[in-house]
């Protein structure tokens, strides 16, 4: 069964928090999909993506480009999953789709933002309703604690 992890963006921000958890998703030798809902945000993100940190590279693509389906991380507003990734990570509210064929699910919401805690209460809600493995995850000092 797919696991859903909720992360409770409260002390970084999503540009902080998505590269460290996609290198944390290639180094367990899986493929990621960060799906948003716009594609502004979706170019904004690939530029971060680039420059996020001197001393790091985050290979990554956009599903709009060619030999997206080899890329170990893609970006994307669609709900295919192009390059077979086990994990897929939701910001800005996008939609989850159909799970199957992920092993784990990340939900990044911005707890400053009330728009984007209701979205992710009624994912939760939703999810919960269709059976889920679902675990909530709160920023706590310099790392994650499972609530």
């Amino acid at each position: 069964m797919t696991e859903v992890w909720f992360y409770h963006l409260e002390r970084t921000s999503l540009e902080q928090a998505l590269p460290e958890l996609l290198e944390k998703v290639l180094a367990r030798g899986w493929k990621g999909l960060v799906r948003t809902r716009e594609l502004a945000r979706l170019e904004a993100l690939d530029q971060h993506l680039w420059t996020w940190r001197d001393d790091s590279f985050l290979p990554h693509g956009l599903a709009s480009e060619p030999h997206a389906p080899r890329q170990p991380v893609l970006l994307t507003t669609e709900l295919e999953n192009p390059n077979e990734a086990e994990a897929l990570l939701l910001v800005d509210g996008a939609e989850p789709g159909d799970l199957a064929g992920y092993a784990r699910v990340m939900v990044l919401f911005d707890g400053a933002d009330e728009a984007a805690l209701a979205t992710a209460r009624a994912q939760w809600s939703a999810l919960k309703a269709s059976g889920a493995d679902l675990s909530y995850w709160r920023q706590k000092g310099r790392g994650w604690e499972k609530q």
